[in-house]
């Protein structure tokens, strides 16, 4: 199989781990050309080391390079906004383009649930570190039972949270709650960030709380049974994902109906599913507590490498 060279827009810490996981762990992906903005930037630096052509020019240094019209996929790990403008320059000019930010430009792609329905998008939105590592449960959970309400919390180090992910809080939950909607088959779906500042620094826990119509104990085993195999089917692409411990049920009142649009409304009460969920980084560049980043570009790998499959497919065939 022929590498599909990449280019990453982004030179801080997500674009730079997802360096190294193309370099190290992929065989269908080859580094093209690492895109930032400031010239001393560590991840150039680092780029710079291991033989990767650098610009600190931005988009327009990347479309200046002699490797541009080489490169198929890019990877964009700026911000929301950045994503906007990097777009419109780069999607006229054909190339694939895979957004790490909340931007939300291209139709939502969480690899465990729904990669297959997007491979052939132009641009593909990660969505978010939180909705990455949860939404694959609400969607497990949802195809057993409807889902009327779906509520996560992402609970981050601080340290782990760099100024891109505080500049873009807003979008977070909004981009997330979507996704839990768009994605994972929730009714309504609402998302929380919580940036932790304990030391040492703790590693990524994600609460994942739905409310579903009064369940049996049949249904229950199904939902514990679904939500074990996505486990085990996004740890195949992030190692450190896992269940923190067994699934909980929890019968409720009616007048839990406020969180529930009105069309779904139970009269004689709920159900409320619990997971409790964990990432430990793989530690390849950002530390072992940043399970958030290394979700975010595990799985924007994998959804890289399933694209360059198809192309590489495509080629063959013409």
């Amino acid at each position: 199989m022929t590498k599909a060279k990449v280019a990453i827009i982004g030179s801080g810490n997500i674009g730079t781990d997802l360096m190294f996981k193309v370099m190290r762990l992929s065989s269908a992906l080859e580094m093209g050309v690492m895109v930032g903005i400031d010239p001393a930037s560590d991840g150039l630096a680092r780029a710079g080391r291991l033989g990767v052509e650098t610009t600190s020019e931005g988009v327009d240094g990347l479309i200046a390079s002699p490797q541009f019209d080489e490169i198929e996929i890019i990877f964009d790990a700026t911000s929301a906004s950045a994503h906007k403008k990097n777009a419109e320059k780069l999607l006229p000019l054909g190339k694939k383009l895979i957004d790490l930010t909340p931007a939300a430009i291209g139709p939502y792609v969480v690899p465990a649930v729904n990669l297959d329905e997007h491979v052939d998008a132009p641009d593909v939105n990660m969505v978010t570190c939180g909705g990455q590592a949860t939404i694959p449960i609400i969607a497990a959970i949802s195809s057993v039972t409807p889902v009327h309400y779906g509520e996560i919390v992402a609970s981050i180090a601080s340290k782990s949270a760099g100024p891109g992910t505080r500049a873009n809080i807003d979008e977070f939950t909004e981009t997330t709650s979507s996704a839990i909607e768009a994605v994972g088959g929730a009714a309504r779906g609402k998302a929380i960030i919580v940036l932790n500042p304990a030391e040492p620094p703790m590693i990524m826990r994600d609460t994942v709380q739905v409310l579903t119509s009064r369940l049996d104990d049949e249904t229950k085993a199904a939902i514990e049974k679904a939500v074990v195999t996505r486990v085990s089917e996004v740890a195949d692409y992030v190692p450190g994902y896992r269940l923190k411990q067994s699934v909980q049920f929890l019968d409720e009142g009616a007048e839990y109906g406020v969180l529930v649009p009105d069309t779904r409304v139970q009269t004689e009460g709920y159900t409320r599913v619990s997971v409790f969920l964990e990432v430990e980084g793989a530690a390849m560049y950002l530390p072992e507590y940043a399970g958030n980043l290394d979700i975010m570009t595990s799985a924007a790998l994998r959804t890289a490498e399933r694209i360059a499959l198809r192309s590489e497919t495509g080629k063959a065939v013409a």
